[in-house]
């Protein structure tokens, strides 16, 4: 027992790095399991899960670093603000005719996200299901 438990720390300890690169909490999960189990076996990859998933939220979608000039990015190409009556959050569901979602260029290394415009607001979006994952101040 002591040497699962010492071993998950190791992992948890090797992971925090790893994890901080991880693109919001899916993102954050995942590596930190991949890496927790590579690290520690199975027990690893539990804490590394857990690890990845806090810090990825900590993080976003976008990485601290990122945001204010990815916000820059976007305030630049002057795209139409939608007009939006409900609370622009994480987890607020957009319409999918009306809005105008655009591709976040490959250099803010975010690939399964779109990025608009609400109420004057920058978001990223779930192209899938029109939710916003990140809004970007």
């Amino acid at each position: 027992m002591k040497r699962t438990v010492m071993g998950s720390l190791v992992a948890a300890t090797l992971l925090i790095p790893a994890a901080v690169l991880a693109q919001g909490v899916p993102g954050g999960i995942e590596r930190g399991a991949r890496e927790g189990e590579r690290a520690a076996g199975p027990i690893g990859g539990v804490v590394g899960g857990a690890i990845g998933g806090v810090v990825g939220g900590v993080n976003g979608v976008l990485g601290v670093d990122q945001r204010p000039r990815f916000h820059s990015y976007v305030v630049e190409r002057h795209h139409p603000s939608y007009s939006y009556d409900g609370d622009v959050r994480v987890g607020a569901d957009l319409p999918g005719d009306g809005v105008t979602y655009y591709d976040v260029p490959q250099e803010y290394g975010v690939r399964d996200y779109r990025y608009t415009v609400v109420n004057g607001r920058t978001v990223l979006v779930d192209p899938r299901t029109h939710r916003i994952v990140e809004v970007v101040e």
